[in-house]
Formats: C-alpha cells, sequence, structure tokens
C-alpha cells in the first residue's frame, strides 16, 4: 500500500491539530503546517508518539505566496510529495460590510480563499500527475447562501468564494481520482470558536478526516457537515 502524506495548514492547533492526530491514525504521514516554527515542533512533537504515520512540521503562512512556494520547494527537496491538501487555517474578523477595514478585508481574503486558491495551484498538478489527490477545503456554514451567511461579513464573504473554488476545481479534476471538497466543522471550542461553542475540535475534525480520507468512489465537489451533504 502506497504511503500517502497529508499537508495540513494551521495544524499546530484547534481543529488543524484534530485533523492531524486523525490522519496519523488512519496511517498517512502529515506535514503540520504553521506559520511560527517553535508552535508547529511542539505540535509535531506531541502528536509523534504512538501512531502509525510520521509527522513533521513546516514553517508556512497561508497568506503568502512567497511562503507557500518556499515550503514546496523544501519539501519537494526531502523528497515529500503532498496527496492530501486540507486547507485549514483561517482568520474570523468581526464587524459588518460597511464597517470593514480595507486592511483587514485584504488579510482575511488572503488567508481564507487565497491562500488555499495558491496551495491548490502549487500542489494539484503533481496530484493530477501520480492520479491521486485529496483536497479540503475547511469552510463554514457562514459561507452558504442558503444559509442567508449568517455571520460578520467578510469571513462570510471569504469562505463563500472559498465554497466556489471548491466547486470550480473538482469540476476541472473530475477526469481524475482526485476529490475536492467543503467542510464545515460546525461551531467548535478554539481560539476562534470560544469556549461556549458546542462542539470540540474532535468533533470538528471528523469530516474532514474522512473527506481526506474519502476512497476512489466517493464524493467530489461536495459541501459536508457531519459527513452528510449541506446546501452551498
Amino acid at each position: 500500500m502506497v504511503a500517502r502524506t497529508a499537508l495540513v495548514t494551521g495544524g499546530n492547533r484547534g481543529i488543524g491539530f484534530e485533523v492531524c492526530r486523525g490522519l496519523l491514525r488512519h496511517g498517512l504521514n502529515v506535514v503540520l503546517a504553521a506559520r511560527e516554527g517553535g508552535a508547529g515542533r511542539e505540535a509535531a512533537a506531541k502528536l509523534a508518539v504512538g501512531v502509525a504515520g510520521s509527522v513533521r512540521s513546516a514553517i508556512l503562512d497561508v497568506s503568502s505566496r512567497d511562503s507557500i512556494l518556499g515550503c514546496a520547494e523544501r519539501l519537494r527537496a526531502d523528497g515529500i510529495h503532498v496527496d492530501v491538501l486540507v486547507n485549514n487555517a483561517g482568520v474570523y474578523p468581526q464587524g459588518t460590510l460597511l464597517e470593514a477595514e480595507a486592511s483587514a478585508a485584504d488579510e482575511t481574503f488572503r488567508t481564507n480563499f487565497w491562500g488555499p486558491f495558491w496551495l491548490c495551484q502549487t500542489f494539484a498538478p503533481g496530484m493530477t500527475r501520480r492520479k491521486y489527490g485529496r483536497i479540503v477545503n475547511v469552510s463554514s456554514g457562514s459561507g452558504s447562501l442558503a444559509e442567508q451567511l449568517p455571520a460578520p461579513a467578510v469571513y462570510c464573504l471569504s469562505k463563500a468564494a472559498l465554497n466556489a473554488l471548491t466547486v470550480k476545481l473538482a469540476s476541472e479534476l473530475r477526469a481524475s481520482d482526485i476529490k475536492v471538497n467543503s467542510a464545515c466543522p460546525g461551531w467548535v471550542r478554539t481560539r476562534m470558536g470560544g469556549r461556549g461553542a458546542p462542539r470540540t475540535p474532535e468533533e470538528g475534525a471528523d469530516t474532514i478526516v474522512w473527506l481526506a480520507t474519502l476512497p476512489a468512489d466517493g464524493p467530489s465537489g461536495g459541501f459536508f457537515r457531519d459527513r452528510r451533504p449541506i446546501a452551498w
């Protein structure tokens, strides 16, 4: 059996950390990506004990295309191919649409949309060459038009754009065994979600791990919560 490798952005804490743990339990090798090298190394060391796959950390700021390309080059130099990409890193700015500062809106879109866009451009071609890939965009019900975008404005817009990326990329890669899906983890008790959220990080990670390990006959181009399709 081929040993697959997953890259998880924002993997040093919260949902991303639990996604890394879940993928390791499935026997995947994991590249835990974090903006700060120390935080990434510390998180990777916590996960490295008693798991089937191997875990290493990587410095990656998803809001910077140069950082993404640099990370990809370092992985290539080490002979690492990314088979599974989990676009988990994100920010959650407050405020209404008319109140939004240009700098905050730019940061949000660079992190929540352009980062995943650049990462897909960087790693999907290799998946195509190897005829296998799984891409999971960690979105939110707040990016659902059917749910009326029920959260701070710029965050909602960035997640709606991320969902559009999922649909478009899935349609472009439909002829190959590459699955591209969006996942809504729900309201999760993390630094972003707050202490009052009803879900644990493990519960939030479940659908993401499921999508990241889909079999060849699994879905692509969908939006899922609790492993069930939800409306865009």
